[in-house]
C-alpha cells in the first residue's frame, strides 16, 4: 500500500513540475501528443505569421478602450470618429489573424491535439464577435457609444486577455510557434 502512494506522490510531483505535455509524462495519450510535430506550417521568412498579425488586433482593441475612456472624458466627437477606426481595425486585423490561426490550427497535427490551442481558438472567435459587434455599432449606431461601445471595449479587452493568455500558453508551456516547418 505504501508503495502506490509513493508511485501516486512522485507522479504528482512530475505532473507539478513538468510542463503539460512532455515526451516524460507518465500518462502515454500525453507522451503521444508531445511527440507530434508542432513546427508551423505557415510562415515567412521563418517568422509564423500568425504570431505576427496578432499584435495589431491586440493593440486596435485596447486602443478603442483608451479612446473611448478619452470621449467619456471630453466628449469631444473626435474621439468617435477614431474609436469607429480603431474599432474597425481590430475587427478586420482580427479577422485575418483569425484566418491564419484557424488554417496553422487545421494544417498542423500536433497544434490540433492540444487542448490549449482549441481554448485559444474558441476564446479568439469570442473576441472577434466581440469586436465586429463593437465595430458595427460604431458604424450604424454612434450615439450608442456611451455606455454600449464603452462596454464592449471593456469585454473585447478582457477577452484580449483571456486569448492571449491562452495564446501565451501555447508558446510557452507547448513551444507552438517557436518552431518552424522544414517544408518552409
Amino acid at each position: 500500500m505504501t508503495d502506490t502512494s509513493n508511485d501516486s506522490e512522485k507522479i504528482a510531483g512530475q505532473l507539478e513540475e513538468s510542463q503539460e505535455v512532455a515526451p516524460d509524462h507518465p500518462n502515454p495519450h500525453i507522451r503521444d501528443v508531445a511527440a507530434q510535430d508542432i513546427s508551423s506550417s505557415i510562415a515567412v521568412a521563418g517568422h509564423p505569421i500568425h504570431a505576427m498579425l496578432v499584435h495589431f488586433p491586440i493593440a486596435f482593441v485596447i486602443a478603442t478602450l483608451g479612446v473611448d475612456i478619452f470621449y467619456w472624458w471630453n466628449g469631444d466627437r473626435f474621439w468617435l470618429e477614431v474609436g469607429k477606426w480603431s474599432a474597425g481595425a481590430a475587427f478586420i486585423f482580427g479577422v485575418l489573424a483569425a484566418v491564419v490561426g484557424t488554417l496553422e490550427l487545421l494544417a498542423v497535427p500536433g497544434i490540433r491535439a492540444r487542448v490549449a490551442s482549441w481554448n485559444h481558438a474558441i476564446a479568439a472567435m469570442v473576441l472577434l464577435a466581440i469586436a465586429g459587434c463593437n465595430a458595427g455599432l460604431r458604424l450604424y449606431w454612434p450615439d450608442m457609444v456611451l455606455p454600449s461601445g464603452l462596454m464592449l471595449s471593456v469585454l473585447a479587452s478582457l477577452a484580449t486577455a483571456f486569448a492571449g493568455w491562452h495564446g501565451g500558453k501555447l508558446v510557452f508551456d507547448h513551444g507552438v510557434g517557436l518552431l518552424i516547418s522544414p517544408r518552409q
